[in-house]
């Protein structure tokens, strides 16, 4: 396009801005069969998404949806019926001048009140922007942000979201030239191979079944680490071996700065834990920022393949408890730091994240879609980023408490064998109508940097009171 011509055509993108679509009726009530598929695909535990009896006796007196499902009870589903005219003129316009690719990059939502099975939601679209072409990493493209308005089948106002897209031309990042120029240098040096002797050989056979195995004494039971050739205890050469729990806590850890190894990934933190059967090891500390790596920290093993040829067992933090009951407002102060929760990034859970917030793009199922829009593979959808994060947020404050509000901007994305590591903070709280609020930030990170940045708000119980 010439300077003209793109002007123009800015123009005409911009002539729909301010301009809402018809009211849009929801497909489906809300009901309980997709909120049990979002709660599976998010792997989210609250009682009052799924458990009737204890819903009917928490506050909602009934089941109630996960608010960060506002948006899938009003997507138009794998074969779109009904056309929003305001976004979708402007996307089949990008689409056409050859800005086929699509990703999320921000999403602010506010829930009025919680949606219970039944109700029938319209929304109405406004085109709120229009940016002009920007060169980003994964292409020249436009952001169009949209708002949507949700009300119930009584006209009342229930939560709205303002979406931000990047409708980009496929092939026009820096992001497609940054893996060719690392592919360039060279195939990288793998890890330095174990030492592997008969002694110890079972060990290492252990990862291959996903087992930590401890070398055992068959005549006085007495476990050790590393594997010996005569029992310290007894004198024993009679040996076996006991499978490890995975869990424990770390001993104590230190994190290698300089010279960097080019095998090893970093940070590289080492560390020595001790497992629940009291034998310790040295390791790796992963998923973790190593300035939130702590003595006392409760780990689990993971197994992980540095290269096709080597397992190795690592230690990321143990995923935060579901709390039982909810977190009181008067129990929560202003700097509480969140228990940090890692997420395996699965192929799994990017798909099933996709289908249980009915967003059907491509690119979030089919990795050859993925790849001719040039990216590496599928990766996760902002819908299920949200969803995690309310898991994550009612994991830590309880069944009852309320999220009123959650805004995300999203960084790198989260592609296949990667691990996403949720963490927040408390930034204010107050009382507002008698109401306790707070604010926490939110940060999902994973290997390729920050994936979610955002802030949620809360509403929590005050001291003897209920959540209104």
């Amino acid at each position: 396009m010439t300077d003209a011509e793109r002007a123009a055509f800015l123009e005409q993108l911009r002539a729909q801005v301010g301009k809402a679509s018809q009211p849009e009726l929801a497909r489906d009530p809300v009901n309980q069969p997709m909120i049990r598929h979002w709660c599976d695909a998010m792997e989210d535990q609250n009682p009052v998404y799924t458990d009737a009896p204890f819903a009917a006796q928490s506050i909602h007196r009934t089941l109630v949806a996960p608010p960060a499902m506002l948006h899938a009870w009003m997507m138009p589903g794998n074969i779109s019926r009904q056309v929003r005219q305001r976004g979708k003129s402007v996307l089949s316009r990008l689409n056409a001048a050859g800005y086929t690719s699509v990703v999320a990059t921000n999403s602010e939502q506010e829930y009025l009140r919680y949606l219970k099975p039944g109700d029938v939601l319209t929304g109405v679209e406004s085109l709120t922007g229009v940016s002009e072409e920007k060169h980003t990493t994964l292409g020249a493209g436009h952001f169009v942000t949209m708002r949507t308005e949700y009300r119930d089948q009584t006209g009342a106002a229930v939560g709205h979201m303002q979406l931000r897209l990047l409708k980009f031309k496929p092939g026009t990042g820096s992001s497609a030239n940054a893996e060719g120029a690392e592919a360039a240098k060279g195939p990288r040096p793998v890890r330095p191979r174990p030492g592997i002797s008969r002694d110890t050989q079972f060990f290492w056979d252990g990862f291959k079944v996903g087992e930590l195995r401890i070398q055992r004494c068959n005549t006085c039971r007495t476990l050790h680490h590393p594997p010996m050739v005569r029992c310290p205890a007894c004198g024993g050469y009679d040996f076996g071996y006991q499978v490890s729990s995975g869990k424990g806590t770390v001993y104590s850890f230190v994190e290698p700065c300089h010279p960097k190894v080019p095998a090893f990934d970093y940070p590289y933190v080492v560390g020595l834990v001790e497992l629940e059967e009291g034998t310790r090891l040295i390791t790796n500390i992963v998923d973790l920022d190593p300035e939130r790596v702590a003595i006392g920290m409760r780990v689990e093993v993971v197994f992980q393949k540095p290269d096709p040829d080597l397992i190795l067992p690592m230690f990321r933090p143990q995923r935060p408890p579901h709390r039982q009951t909810t977190l009181s407002f008067d129990a929560v102060a202003v700097g509480d730091e969140l228990p940090p929760c890692p997420i395996p990034v699965t192929t799994r859970l990017i798909v099933a994240g996709a289908i249980a917030s009915r967003d059907y793009q491509d690119v979030h199922h089919d990795r050859e879609a993925a790849v001719e829009r040039g990216l590496p593979d599928i990766f996760m959808n902002i819908f299920t980023t949200g969803g995690l994060c309310g898991r994550y947020l009612s994991d830590w404050a309880g069944p009852e408490a309320l999220m009123r509000s959650l805004t995300m901007r999203l960084g790198v994305p989260n592609f296949p064998h990667d691990t996403m590591t949720l963490a927040g903070a408390v930034r204010s709280k107050s009382v507002h109508d008698g109401r306790g609020l707070i604010e926490v930030g939110l940060r999902g990170y994973n290997r390729r940097g920050d994936h979610v940045t955002g802030t949620a708000g809360l509403e929590l119980p005050r001291q003897g009171e209920a959540v209104r």
